[in-house]
């Protein structure tokens, strides 16, 4: 039986973010591997690492695919994917801390995006974010103001950065801002891509009083070449998993608190 071609397309956009994932895990991919993960036939798991292959996502190799270079990100709509649930926990707990009636800061991510689905029911919050996504989401909340920073919009995940984002920014000094980062290197850095999103990002936090990180496990796994801050930065470290006991220990030092949060987490 012939599988429409409708069907082949929806298979995909759930299996490439999933074998990406596997690849930024294991640092590879096997075509029989995951074969025998998804129960399909190995002349799929081909035409998928040749597409992810084709977009920059991966590197073919003989049996399989690599990851490629550590210089860019995931594409936004694979990332929105990833780790749905965690993310939802993770963002169910982070805003079980936000009071109502405070002024807070939403950065760009899908992180950040899930926490502000978590705050449609809080009221009296002053919100500002450089993340378009955010303020369509929380335009569902009537009893919050909304500002958005302006800036040189990114049309690829609705960021918005540069000189006009930071200036913007640098205006308020904030109960508390909520940001997201792509990867966590082993001395405890907060790392990302885009240079002119971590000065956004570095500005964010010179101007709150209070700062959580919402970051699932999986950005231990990854790397990235630009550092926004430490850790020690960071009053409150919301994920899903275990740290890395160096890591661990170096935050109970520092006073960032780590809240784990799951799926199965009431």
């Amino acid at each position: 039986m012939t599988v429409p071609k409708k069907v082949s397309r929806l298979s995909q956009t759930f299996r490439h973010p999933e074998i990406l994932e596997i690849a930024r895990r294991d640092g590879k991919v096997t075509v029989e591997g995951l074969a025998s993960h998804f129960g399909v036939t190995l002349q799929t798991i081909r035409r998928d690492l040749t597409d992810l292959a084709g977009t920059g996502r991966l590197e073919r190799v003989h049996g399989g695919a690599i990851l490629p270079s550590n210089t860019t990100n995931i594409r936004y709509e694979e990332r929105r994917w990833l780790n749905p649930a965690a993310k939802a926990a993770i963002a169910r707990a982070c805003a079980e801390r936000i009071p109502n009636g405070v002024s807070l800061f939403l950065n760009i991510g899908t992180s950040t995006e899930a926490v502000a689905r978590e705050l449609l029911e809080h009221s009296g919050l002053m919100i500002v974010t450089n993340n378009m996504n955010v303020a369509n989401i929380l335009a569902g909340n009537p009893d919050c103001e909304i500002v958005v920073t302006g800036g040189h919009l990114r049309r690829s995940d609705g960021g918005l950065i540069g000189n006009l984002a930071e200036t913007t920014i640098r205006q308020f000094k904030f109960d508390l801002a909520v940001i997201g980062c792509s990867a966590l290197d082993r001395d405890g850095d907060m790392l990302d891509f885009d240079i002119q999103e971590v000065s956004v990002s570095k500005a964010i936090l010179e101007c709150a009083r209070r700062t959580f990180l919402v970051a699932d496990h999986t950005k231990f796994s990854r790397s990235a070449p630009a550092r926004i801050a430490s850790l020690a930065e960071i009053d409150a470290f919301f994920t899903d998993g275990p740290l890395p006991a160096g890591i661990e220990a170096a935050c109970a030092e520092w006073g960032t608190e780590i809240l784990l949060a799951g799926p199965g987490t009431p």
